[in-house]
This record gives C-alpha cells, sequence and structure tokens, in this order.
C-alpha cells in the first residue's frame, strides 16, 4: 500500500512539474560592459508596477529569471545602475512562456535591445517598426512648418499641414489593417489600445470580433473589449 501511495505521489508531482514547465516563461541574455547594479523583472499589477525578482549583478553582465504566466503579457527590464539616473534604463517586451532571450548593453540598455523568443514581441516590433516611420515623418514635417521662412507663407504652412494630416490618416490605416490582419496575436489588443484608441469605433470593433476566441478571452482582449463598450 505505501508503495502504491509512492508511486501515485511521484506521477502527481511529474505531472506537476510538466504543467509548470510548459506555464513557465524564462528571461536570460547578456548586459554587455555592466560591472555593477541591480536588475529587475517587472510587471502591471492593479494599476502598479511591481517587482516580480530581481539581480545583483557584480562584474558579469549575464542573468536569467524564471516566472509563471497565464497568457502573453508586458513584462519589463529594469537596470538601476546606482547612477541617480532612470533615464533610458527599461526594457519594454511581450512576455510569454517558453525562452526568451534579451542582449543589451549598459550605456544603450533601451535602445539597442535584441530581443528574441516571443511570437507576440515580434509582432509587437513588426508594428513598431512600421508605425515609427509615421512618427518620423510627422516631426520633419513640423520640423519643417516651424522654419522662419515658412512661418510667413500661409500657403506653404496649409500645404505641410496638409502632408501632416494624409501621414496621420496613414498611420492610423495602417494600424487598422494591422489589427485586422493579426486576430491570432495577442499584441494585437494591447497595440489598439496604446496606439490605435482614437480610431473610428466602428473600425476598432471590428478589429475586436476579428480576434481569435483565446486572444479575446485574454487580460488584453478583455481590456479591448471594456474600452469598446465605454466608448460606444
Amino acid at each position: 500500500m505505501k508503495r502504491i501511495l509512492f508511486v501515485l505521489l511521484v506521477g502527481i508531482t511529474v505531472v506537476s512539474c510538466e504543467k509548470n514547465t510548459e506555464n513557465t516563461m524564462t528571461v536570460s541574455g547578456n548586459i554587455k560592459g555592466l560591472k555593477k547594479g541591480t536588475l529587475y523583472l517587472q510587471q502591471f499589477k492593479d494599476s502598479s508596477l511591481v517587482n516580480l525578482d530581481s539581480l545583483e549583478i557584480q562584474g558579469d553582465g549575464t542573468f536569467s529569471f524564471s516566472e509563471e504566466v497565464a497568457e502573453p503579457e508586458i513584462f519589463y527590464l529594469y537596470l538601476n545602475k546606482k547612477d541617480n539616473n532612470d533615464i533610458n534604463d527599461r526594457i519594454t517586451f511581450f512576455g510569454e512562456a517558453g525562452n526568451i532571450v534579451i542582449n543589451t548593453a549598459w550605456n544603450t540598455f533601451d535602445t539597442n535591445a535584441e530581443i528574441s523568443g516571443s511570437k507576440s514581441h515580434e509582432k509587437l516590433l513588426e508594428f513598431y517598426e512600421m508605425n515609427s516611420k509615421f512618427n518620423i515623418k510627422e516631426l520633419t514635417l513640423v520640423k519643417q512648418g516651424t522654419a522662419p521662412e515658412m512661418l510667413e507663407d500661409s500657403v506653404a504652412l496649409d500645404s505641410i499641414q496638409r502632408l501632416v494630416n494624409q501621414n496621420t490618416i496613414s498611420k492610423y490605416r495602417y494600424a487598422l489593417n494591422f489589427g485586422l490582419n493579426n486576430g491570432d496575436s495577442y499584441a494585437t489588443p494591447y497595440i489598439m489600445m496604446t496606439e490605435a484608441k482614437e480610431a473610428n469605433p466602428k473600425y476598432l470593433d471590428s478589429i475586436y470580433k476579428g480576434l481569435t476566441p483565446e486572444v479575446a478571452a485574454s487580460k488584453y482582449g478583455k481590456q479591448f473589449k471594456e474600452f469598446l463598450d465605454k466608448n460606444n
């Protein structure tokens, strides 16, 4: 009888470990040039940014964190370099179960981070790379419009304003098309709420209806639905 109970206990333990492994996110990598500092794995919970884990780094920039995740969500790596400067010290990434590798450097921590292993983050990055082109174009046009010679030329200013408006329309059109074509990505509802919430609610509703059941039932899928219900 004792032998049978022991076998059952071992079996339950093995199954439990396998289950936990399936839901485990491992975030590892290297921070080139970092000699000293504290690295934090963070996440927003109940509107507050909380530290899930931390690691004191002394002379070696390699790191590794493990966290149980129910579904793909946004996480952060925050580096306290102990330099009394919080600028450019936080990396945003879409975490999910599996092995995620983040390599960067201490002096360009958030600007040149290379992130791999997360399909959701790949989609987020795909969107951001295209979206940044629209942002750069807008900044360029605005800069042209503030030039001294332009301020005295109303016709030229009107022309630049039209280009700015066209760029804005193109930016939202891209975001909406992205949402319609990526209903199976957990990144989609997050992107719609953070980058396209000013778009026509009718189109946003179409995007929500195109989400897969799994994505619609996710944290950001539910938040997207709440946002639409509140604004329709």
